[in-house]
């Protein structure tokens, strides 16, 4: 465990996969985007390409716009979305849109996006079809050399939410496709629209996960999903795998 601050006494022993970070919310931007660029510049050196897979939202703007400053060669990123809504590319509530806006500027102009709605216009194809054509397209962009997730007081993380009716499906480490149509009989009020959301067994594809975790509730939140993976918390099946590295960046 790493930071300047102690991390909170709640927090499991040391293991293997997870590393612990601490910051204050004056500098966990910063800090967070020079450590994914790290591990984008090592990907580069390695394979000739990165592979860069985030989440929408308002949480990671600032830390988008404190990454796309740093000096990576953004030729050879591909950015892939955790989850997206099912609205055309350039609706407002599109994740797509907001990476476009506030991640693909400055130098990280050069990269290249992979949308999981490609479509700019209504009608769309339906969420099933369009979560088909997202799994071939992250497939061919290759695994996720870092993987940026949030995580919602309600403990869901991408479109993971613990009352979609086909979460089982979603959460299944042997479910054989990358994305899903994520099924919500009753959506967020300020996001009320279908949504795709990559697996459980996608997500932990990644070459590592990326956790930053802010407030009283989140933490509230992540403190209740250490007890062991349930549904009521999707987060918890990714707190308590250990295949896949994970680093919770925690602001507190």
């Amino acid at each position: 465990m790493t930071g300047t601050a102690p991390s909170p006494a709640w927090l499991p022993a040391a293991r293997a996969n997870l590393t612990v970070h601490t910051a204050s919310p004056g500098t966990v931007n910063a800090q967070l985007a020079q450590d994914i660029a790290y591990r984008l510049d090592a990907a580069i050196q390695a394979r000739g390409v990165a592979v860069l897979s985030v989440s929408g939202g308002k949480s990671p703007i600032a830390l988008f716009e404190a990454l796309r400053v740093l000096p990576i060669d953004w030729s050879r990123v591909r950015v892939t979305l955790a989850d997206e809504r099912c609205v055309p590319a350039t609706h407002p509530a599109s994740n797509a849109r907001l990476v476009q806006t506030h991640l693909l500027q400055d130098r990280a102009r050069a990269a290249q996006l992979v949308p999981m709605v490609a479509e700019t216009h209504e009608p769309l194809a339906p969420p099933a079809l369009q979560a088909e054509r997202a799994s071939i397209a992250l497939q061919a962009a290759g695994t996720a050399d870092v993987l940026v997730l949030g995580m919602g007081a309600d403990g869901h993380t991408a479109s993971l939410f613990p009352h979609a009716s086909n979460l089982s499906a979603a959460l299944d480490r042997h479910n054989p496709h990358a994305c899903i149509a994520i099924e919500l009989a009753q959506p967020p009020a300020n996001a009320p629209f279908p949504r795709v959301t990559q697996t459980l067994a996608q997500l932990l594809r990644a070459r590592h996960i990326v956790l930053p975790v802010s407030g009283a509730d989140k933490l509230a939140t992540l403190r209740l999903a250490w007890g062991g993976a349930s549904h009521q918390y999707p987060i918890s099946h990714l707190l308590q795998q250990t295949q896949t590295p994970l680093a919770l960046w925690i602001t507190s």
